[in-house]
């Protein structure tokens, strides 16, 4: 009994030693992922996230999220089993991208805002690409092609709000948080006590939130670079002693056997580890239909990448939610995305002209729609997040005020 316990620490022990000395052995690679991890979290994670962060703090500290997580609650308890305040999250985690669902689902729990089994519920399907990496990265920087940013955003976003709807039924006999408001309750009156009475128990000045923020947004950005880091030396390593060509070319054998192009083993296998890898491969492919392409690129948006995974178990791990429901809901996720890009390709996917690989990245995006250059623009992430927000709080107070008017006329017959 005791030698199982401890097999688990001792092979941690061993695999950490391997990957020192392989180190040792390619330093010169070793140092070159280690500069290339350090230039995705510099030049993209941390100018996207660090704003994030500090705002999502703030939201917290200032009563904001109280505030919709009320008018929000008529919508979110019945969909999704969750608090109104998961509707911010996945508002903000839509528009903001892994891992602010999970750094904001981390919150709400500091905050007795909703318990284990909501979290976990929450953190499975708010962990989305957001519209800035999957329509100007992958769609036009990596595949060349705008015209598949549609099917793209449809396939990963779609899916996502189905396994929310599926992850209603994990841990279905776990109690829920009470109600922020009462049935027969003004319900905007209700937001706004909420919020003044979260924001009178969580006083400061608003300098001190700031800097409190602020510390705090650095210190989560920085541990997160140190995984992309991590991960991007461990990638190298895999790669210099062979173990990822192995691992390609039994997954060639397995999706040659359930009809799968066998050059998608590639693509798959980096993005087993990073989701950048993964769907610039797929992007680079030759020799593939485009439709194989492109739902190769939504399993992998999808599922994310081990490196995004240990950065959300990072921000979990005082939570006491576990990492199986959030795996099962990665894979559940990245199967589900991938088939709708089949089944919807005709509808949405079709019009993509699979010739579309212009290598002028200022003539692809000249010829993208209004529509995708929009949302692939920094500057819009807040206006997107805020219109989905709004969207969100409309069919919550239609659901509620639906509700009250079938109660009144039940009560009447």
């Amino acid at each position: 009994m005791h030698i199982a316990r401890a097999l688990p620490a001792v092979g941690a022990v061993i695999s950490s030693i391997a990957f020192l000395l392989f180190m040792l052995i390619f330093p010169r690679q070793t140092l070159q992922a280690a500069l290339t991890g350090v230039g995705i979290w510099w030049d993209v994670l941390f100018p996207a996230l660090f704003p994030f962060f500090i705002i999502s703090e703030l939201l917290v500290s200032l009563g904001i999220v109280h505030f919709f997580g009320t008018l929000l609650d008529p919508l979110m308890r019945p969909v999704f089993r969750v608090p109104g305040t998961g509707g911010f999250v996945m508002a903000m985690g839509f528009a903001s991208g892994y891992p602010v669902g999970a750094k904001l689902t981390s919150q709400l729990w500091e905050q007795r805002l909703l318990n284990r089994e909501e979290g976990e519920r929450l953190v499975a399907f708010t962990s989305t690409s957001d519209p800035i990496f999957l329509i100007g990265a992958v769609a036009v920087g990596f595949f060349h092609n705008p015209d598949i940013a549609l099917i793209l955003g449809i396939a990963h976003y779609g899916a996502s709000l189905i396994i929310g709807v599926l992850m209603r039924f994990h841990a279905r006999n776990a109690p829920l948080t009470p109600a922020a408001s009462a049935q027969t309750e003004n319900i905007l009156a209700c937001a706004v006590r909420n919020m003044h009475r979260a924001r009178l128990e969580n006083w400061k000045p608003f300098g001190e939130m700031l800097r409190s923020a602020s510390v705090s947004a650095f210190r989560l950005v920085f541990g997160i670079g140190g995984l992309v880091v991590f991960f991007s030396v461990f990638i190298e390593i895999m790669a210099q002693t062979n173990v990822l060509r192995s691992m390609s070319e039994l997954l060639s054998s397995l999706l040659s056997a359930i009809g799968l192009p066998p050059a998608l083993s590639v693509p798959f296998i980096n993005g087993l580890f990073e989701v950048t890898l993964g769907v610039k491969a797929a992007g680079s492919a030759s020799g593939v239909a485009l439709i194989f392409l492109v739902a190769a690129a939504a399993f992998i948006l999808s599922w994310a990448g081990l490196s995004v995974h240990a950065q959300i178990v990072s921000l979990m791990s005082h939570t006491g939610m576990r990492y199986g429901p959030f795996l099962a809901a990665r894979l559940a996720h990245a199967v589900c995305a991938m088939a709708m890009v089949f089944v919807l390709w005709d509808a949405f996917g079709g019009k993509a002209n699979p010739a579309f690989v212009f290598s002028d990245p200022f003539y692809v995006w000249d010829t993208a729609s209004p529509l995708v250059r929009l949302c692939a623009r920094p500057s819009y992430l807040i206006l997107f997040a805020a219109l989905l927000l709004a969207a969100l709080i409309v069919l919550s107070l239609a659901i509620r005020i639906g509700g009250r008017l079938l109660g009144r006329f039940r009560a009447r017959c």
